[in-house]
């Protein structure tokens, strides 16, 4: 028996039961459709993560108060300690760093900025003017914090596009003086629309000198410290350098965490990954239920067709054909069913991508093939017990349907 003749007898088997086909084609299709989806949610999340880090900038380096570090106890507790905030002086230590290009102190608050009887609540975020260069902040209109001395509160401020709009409507804002809190800061710039960044929406912010935020907020410390590496090679030579600069300049107690941005990527993309993988085999559940499915209905088959089994065994078939035969059927009914669940999958994920547009849902190649072969494999696997029951049958017994 050629296998041609093999495929045309599984096509026409499966025709000839078109509803017991239609079922079992999307009881496959449904689970394939799923891995699909559930992995291209899962590998769209890690691609944004990634993206989002990429829009901060290159070879960063940032710097946090306190040392996260295992002490001893029952339990072995993780925790937190901060013997000592990070200041403007130590941002401007790091700066004689050989490895270091750019350091930028960071503070965050919300205030309200009021101008000419408008007013709305936002986010103030206090730095200097490096930071432009490290986030890669495009303007709108006029310039970016002044290029001065940190320890200067210049009642200057950096706008963005949402919070002209509102404050402003179709007036210019570069010069007008708003208010924000108690103090009042001139407009020197516009953010150009850029939206969210790891959670910070940048056309709602307002950015203001380090030392400006400092005195408006009464804040001593800083939040954090981002430091920018002259090359990418020199990330880990700044790393340690900063850890050495702060080590001294704290009575040598190492009192800060230093993360780089790929260290702080990579244990992002091994969790995201982690969570593709396993939406991924909790969608594959799916498909065992529809192999499931296929071995019932093919049992059943077995007891409708047992004239016709026998007259091929009558005819010269073997065992070894006659389970062929119901392998070759499985096969076609789950390449069938993974076909129109890989539609069914790819639709769902442009569906999420047109609703999402920020969210880059495409399935990773590996899930569709890994999809595919597990729908075939389950379904092969499924038949291996109605072909075996198939294979037993006596010829003249089958024909006389005992």
């Amino acid at each position: 028996m050629r296998l041609l003749d093999v495929g045309r007898f599984a096509w026409r088997s499966l025709s000839g039961y078109r509803t017991r086909t239609l079922l079992m084609v999307l009881a496959v299709s449904i689970g394939v459709g799923a891995v699909v989806v559930l992995t291209s949610l899962g590998e769209g999340a890690r691609r944004y993560v990634r993206n989002q880090f990429t829009s901060l900038g290159t070879n960063l380096v940032a710097v946090f108060p306190g040392r996260a570090e295992t002490v001893g106890g029952a339990h072995g507790a993780l925790i937190g300690r901060t013997p000592r905030d990070l200041t403007l002086e130590d941002a401007l230590a790091l700066r004689r760093i050989p490895a270091v290009k750019r350091v930028a102190p960071l503070n965050l608050g919300s205030a309200e900025v009021w101008w000419k009887g408008r007013s709305r609540e936002v986010p103030v975020l206090g730095s200097t003017s490096e930071l432009q260069e490290i986030r890669g902040f495009a303007l709108s209109q006029g310039q970016f914090l002044p290029a001065e001395d940190p320890r200067r509160a210049t009642p200057v401020c950096v706008i963005g596009s949402n919070v002209r709009k509102e404050l402003f409507g179709a007036r210019s804002s570069v010069g007008e003086w708003v208010r924000i809190a108690d103090r009042r800061f001139r407009v020197v710039g516009v953010l150009a629309q850029q939206g969210q960044s790891l959670g910070l929406d940048t056309d709602e912010l307002v950015i203001i000198p380090v030392a400006s935020m400092q005195q408006l907020f009464n804040l001593p410390s800083l939040l954090r410290i981002l430091v920018e590496a002259r090359t990418r090679e020199d990330v880990a030579a700044a790393q340690e350098q900063v850890r050495r600069v702060l080590r001294k300049r704290h009575d040598g107690e190492d009192d800060v965490t230093v993360v780089t941005q790929d260290a702080v990527l990579a244990a992002f993309d091994r969790i995201l990954v982690a969570l593709t993988l396993a939406v991924g085999g909790i969608a594959s559940i799916s498909l065992g239920v529809a192999g499931i499915l296929i071995m019932n209905v093919m049992l059943i088959a077995v007891s409708q067709r047992t004239t016709e089994i026998g007259l091929l065994k009558a005819i010269g078939a073997s065992p070894a054909q006659i389970r062929l035969l119901f392998f070759a059927e499985a096969a076609v009914l789950s390449l069938i069913g993974a076909a129109v669940g890989l539609v069914l999958g790819e639709l769902g994920s442009f569906a999420i991508r047109q609703a999402y547009p920020v969210l880059p849902a495409f399935p990773p190649p590996w899930a569709v093939v890994a999809a595919l072969a597990t729908a075939v494999g389950t379904g092969i696997i499924f038949s291996l017990l109605p072909a075996q029951r198939a294979a037993r049958l006596q010829p003249a017994l089958a024909l006389s349907r005992r």
